[in-house]
């Protein structure tokens, strides 16, 4: 971990660090090969289990997702989402994070940030766990989505809260749908690597849902940007097959024993 930590860090403000989701062996040993960070999202509430919320899933949910994810991590750096209520308190957030490591070979956990928590994530640290931060639009404390960080009221009021994460001994902070100039001033302020997610170039890094960009999920707000559109990929190979199996066109003599 330290030594993909050092190297993380050292791409602040010099090279932009790529990351995005996996909750499968198969996606992350495709998507290992071009990331910084992999990170097993609490997003799969939607993404896999349809669920309107991320507030539902459940810790063993998380880590057996992670289990199949770490199978196909060889270099980038893993972390893990705590889902809702996993980090409560110092005693519970550690028991969890402790379980989530142990039982996974993750590098890291990630918590979200309800402007009160910064005592959770100094304790984790303390205690050898290397915490990701995340604030902006944060799902499991806020229920309707907005940008933040339009007004100055808001940017001070972020600023200070990533300045304590940071403080709290984070080594990276999520910046979730942030305005352009506030995530720009963050960055520029923390010594700590960024990474955004509708939260503009200014980052020092970009983080999305796979399903998203794959054309997957059928979720395109204004911040994913659709880089193939695997539905239709996937819908056209399916009806290839229904036809070959409707027409006895398959299997063939060379699909059998």
């Amino acid at each position: 971990m330290l030594k993909k930590k050092k190297k993380i860090l050292s791409k602040k403000k010099k090279i932009p660090l790529v990351c995005l989701t996996a909750y499968s062996k198969n996606i992350a040993q495709i998507i290992d090969k071009n990331c910084d960070m992999i990170l097993v999202g609490d997003s799969l509430a939607n993404v896999l289990y349809g669920m309107k919320n991320t507030h539902k899933i459940t810790l063993e949910t998380m880590i057996k997702h992670t289990q199949s994810v770490r199978l196909g991590v060889k270099k980038s750096l893993l972390i893990v989402d705590m889902p809702k209520n996993t980090y409560i308190t110092k005693k519970n957030a550690l028991k969890n994070a402790k379980k989530i490591i142990s039982m996974t070979g993750c590098e890291a956990v990630k918590l979200e940030s309800n402007s009160k928590n910064y005592n959770i994530i100094h304790h984790l640290v303390k205690s050898g766990i290397p915490v990701m931060g995340h604030i902006g639009y944060t799902p499991q404390f806020k229920g309707k989505f907005r940008v933040c960080g339009h007004n100055q009221k808001e940017k001070n009021k972020l600023i200070k809260e990533a300045k304590n994460i940071e403080k709290a001994g984070a080594f990276s902070i999520v910046l979730e749908c942030i305005a352009s100039k506030t995530s720009k001033e963050i960055t520029e302020q923390l010594k700590i690597v960024t990474v955004g997610i509708g939260s503009s170039v200014n980052c020092d890094g970009q983080i999305l849902v796979t399903d998203d960009l794959l054309g997957l999920s059928g979720f395109y707000p204004k911040f994913v940007k659709k880089y193939v559109k695997l539905d239709k990929i996937i819908e056209k190979g399916v009806q290839k097959y229904k036809s070959d199996v409707l027409n006895k066109k398959f299997p063939e003599k060379k699909n059998e024993y």
